[in-house]
């Protein structure tokens, strides 16, 4: 058990059956009254965000939750096969529990996030900028640098994203996997 007041970012929270991330939290002490907590949170499974309030004192069932690094092997029907840095242990993981999935290619290293009292993952996650490379776009012209036009270019991992017009075939980006947005050329 934790009380309200030791809440804090990255924490996981088991309420109403459902297991929460806290991403926000912020502690009111208003002119009369309580004092109170207010705190943003993150549904493991679906994603969804959630605010609630919660009295200083206040017991909530908290979740020990373990980070590792997993890599990426290949791709077995609806599942992901990925492999424990240490134990060697493979195991499956579902498409919908892969943050980033669109950008996910072989050999990759990601942080699986699993329940340490049963051993159940909760979720993987990508690296927050991962670089890989255009393997189609319209070709670009020289000079196209003035403005801020984008166009659709192919990754390698079969995801589309826009980028600035002067990028060409064969060239490596490095790609924002939250948002699927272009953040720089990689320089070979």
């Amino acid at each position: 058990m934790i009380n309200s007041q030791d809440i804090k970012n990255g924490v996981c929270i088991r309420m109403d059956g459902r297991l929460y991330f806290v991403i926000e939290f912020l502690h009111v002490k208003p002119g009369k009254g309580n004092t109170i907590m207010r705190v943003k949170f993150k549904d493991v499974v679906d994603g969804r965000v959630l605010e609630r309030r919660f009295n200083i004192g206040e017991k909530l069932e908290d979740v020990r939750v373990e980070r590792r690094p997993y890599q990426y092997l290949y791709q077995e029907g609806v599942d992901y096969i990925f492999m424990n840095q240490e134990t060697y242990e493979q195991i499956p993981i579902a498409h919908d529990l892969i943050t980033g999935v669109d950008y996910l290619k072989e050999g990759m290293v990601c942080d699986v996030v699993s329940d340490a009292s049963t051993d159940t993952v909760l979720f993987a996650e990508l690296p927050t900028k991962v670089e890989l490379q255009i393997v189609y776009t319209e070709p670009g012209l020289k000079g196209d640098t003035a403005t801020n036009t984008l166009k659709p270019a192919k990754l390698e991992t079969g995801a589309e994203i826009r980028v600035p017009l002067f990028i060409n075939e064969g060239e490596i980006v490095r790609v924002d996997t939250r948002d699927g947005s272009y953040c720089e050329r990689v320089k070979q």
